[in-house]
């Protein structure tokens, strides 16, 4: 028996060496980050990190991370000025039920370049009622080089109409006051909040971790537990050593933990999810979402947009990372590849519920052609002709990507939030909110 011991003993050390010596030949891991390093430190002496964990490092580490690091400013999909004119006048539009009488204060989570808010300005600027009605700007951003990018950007409207411009590093200091009327956007901005990743099992819910995989190019003496299992289960769905590009690897936790416990309860729809489903919950875009919903409804009451990418259910494999616009494995280049995860749209509209009333949410094609961007870009096109041809095709080539089935215009959802105070609330009883009444438009 103490012979067979051995020599089953041998055959897994062997196949381990033989594992290594094909990882050194076939694969070259990328050198280690500033935040990997972070990372592999903190695993090595507080064990495993949660995915929550691991996205909040990568992108929002003070000096590391991706967001903060001035070469990485400038990020995010170029869109047409077309997309902000139509969510401004959407915005509008609901201002107008109240009668128009209020300031406006104009709020963005997540500005990115500013391009955006930029084109919102422009076009309440251009309309007699909202002219000369918006006072203040607040930026919610936490990055000082990001912050950078927009003050320049928007640096021509600050004391334009007398208007004011502000950065926050929360929702929460934004402040409100009687009398204001509040509009907000958050475009790509729910997408790069942390998440947790959790699994259903017969023990209830247990979450999914992150850990080190041993470095294949590391000389060390092997002993017997290092062929032994874990007390964490391997993930399924992560790459053995022998193949991995990557020092992390996902690890299922041996016991439901207060954190996946009170995730997994945090909705009514988790509940009916079979075993062994996977869900990635965002605790920070349940308290967001919150914030959001408080804050349109104080003061004069308000408005908002979220548009990013998601559905209108919850899913368990969408996080992902973009290095110079490309699709790489999120695990490959930590604080260097800007990472995100599909948005839950229903988990949203529970955050919000009791403090506004949610409406959609929509795909951003059928809100689009909603709105009328065919007529819009239309009319672009036709003042462009007369100066240059390019530029009318590049406006209707932008506009054609913004509504792509296929691509954004499918991968994208809008959702609406309104106060529901006073005549807007009645309004919004008899017809509904426009577009979102409509529905979907099949093309």
């Amino acid at each position: 028996m103490f012979f067979r011991r051995c020599l089953l003993h041998t055959r897994l050390v062997r196949r381990v060496l033989q594992s290594r010596q094909y990882a050194q030949s076939s694969h070259v891991v990328p050198s280690v980050t500033p935040v990997e390093k972070i990372l592999l430190d903190t695993i090595k002496v507080n064990g495993p990190v949660s995915f929550a964990t691991y996205m909040q490092l990568c992108l929002s580490h003070p000096t590391e991370g991706y967001y903060m690091n001035p070469a990485n400013a400038v990020i995010g999909a170029r869109i047409s000025q077309v997309f902000g004119e139509l969510l401004g006048i959407w915005l509008l539009s609901h201002y107008l039920t109240t009668g128009a009488k209020h300031d406006i204060q104009l709020v963005e989570l997540g500005p990115g370049r500013g391009t955006l808010m930029d084109d919102i300005l422009r076009t309440l600027s251009q309309l007699p009622h909202s002219r000369t009605s918006v006072k203040h700007v607040h930026l919610v951003e936490s990055s000082p080089a990001l912050r950078s990018v927009q003050q320049k950007k928007l640096q021509s409207w600050d004391g334009k109409n007398n208007l004011k411009i502000h950065w926050h590093d929360s929702i929460d200091d934004i402040p409100t006051a009687d009398g204001v009327y509040t509009m907000l956007v958050a475009h790509e901005f729910f997408d790069a909040l942390p998440f947790h990743l959790i699994e259903k099992t017969h023990q209830g819910w247990k979450e999914v971790l992150i850990t080190s995989t041993p470095d294949p190019a590391a000389k060390r003496i092997l002993r017997p537990s290092d062929v032994l299992t874990s007390s964490l289960d391997l993930d399924r769905s992560s790459s053995s050593t022998a193949t991995s590009k990557t020092r992390f690897r996902s690890v299922l936790a041996p016991d439901p933990s207060p954190v996946s416990t009170l995730l997994g309860a945090s909705s009514p729809r988790f509940g009916s999810l079979p075993i062994g489903a996977r869900i990635e919950v965002s605790a920070t875009s349940f308290q967001a979402a919150r914030k959001l919903g408080m804050l349109i409804s104080q003061g004069a009451g308000g408005s908002a947009l979220v548009v990013d990418y998601g559905a209108n259910h919850a899913v368990g494999n969408s996080f992902r990372a973009f290095k110079k616009h490309a699709l790489v494995d999120p695990f490959e280049f930590p604080g260097q590849a800007d990472l995100t995860a599909n948005v839950d749209f229903a988990y949203l509209a529970e955050a919000l519920a009791g403090t506004a009333k949610v409406h959609g949410p929509l795909s951003q094609r059928a809100f689009l052609l909603h709105m009328g961007i065919g007529t819009r870009v239309g009319a672009l096109q036709r003042a462009a002709s007369t100066s240059s041809k390019e530029n009318g095709d590049a406006l209707a080539a932008a506009a054609a990507r913004l509504v792509d089935a296929a691509g954004m215009g499918g991968e994208y959802k809008v959702m609406g939030v309104t106060s529901g105070g006073g005549v807007e609330k009645e309004k919004e009883k008899e017809e509904g909110a426009w577009p979102f009444i409509a529905g979907e438009i099949e093309r």
